[in-house]
């Protein structure tokens, strides 16, 4: 049952950070220009209204021989538990897609000024689509102690290490 689809950028990110690392993210500003070829002004109406994006995207920086779609320990930490692919977030996988969460700063046309965006300028954006508080997760969240762990410096400022 392999199917593909071809999917096609509706932006890119311009600005912010230019490498890919595993921590301190936080304050990264970046814009995410929408394509001016395709879309107007109208594809982003009311989109000023939330103060926060998820964002698809494609780790295009990402090594095809890093590809790993067994189980390994994050970020090769012996301490933490093997996890199979479907257990990261990483770019390591299938596809090369990301999802983000950032806070949306400012509409300005086509550009959206975004904070806390973990992708690198020059970023295929696939897609855009303003966060609902009640599209969150329902119920209680459960998840294991290692991530809490590995990312309590994720969205850490550059000036926090």
């Amino acid at each position: 049952m392999v199917e593909s689809y071809e999917v096609v950028p509706v932006a890119h990110v311009v600005g912010g950070r230019v490498e890919p690392t595993d921590d301190y993210w936080g304050g990264s500003r970046s814009i995410i220009r929408i394509d001016g070829s395709r879309f107007t002004t109208d594809a982003v109406k009311g989109l000023d209204a939330f103060s926060h994006l998820e964002v698809v995207f494609r780790f295009h920086l990402t090594d095809p021989a890093d590809l790993n779609l067994g189980a390994r320990r994050p970020r090769d930490n012996p301490d933490w538990p093997e996890v199979g692919t479907f257990g990261h977030r990483n770019m390591r996988r299938l596809n090369w897609l990301g999802v983000s969460r950032c806070r949306l700063l400012q509409v300005d046309g086509l550009d959206l000024h975004v904070e806390d965006l973990d992708a690198v300028d020059g970023t295929p954006v696939l897609d855009i689509k303003p966060w609902f508080a009640v599209m969150g997760p329902r119920g209680q969240v459960r998840e294991p102690d290692w991530p809490a762990v590995m990312l309590a410096d994720y969205y850490a400022t550059p000036a926090d290490r």
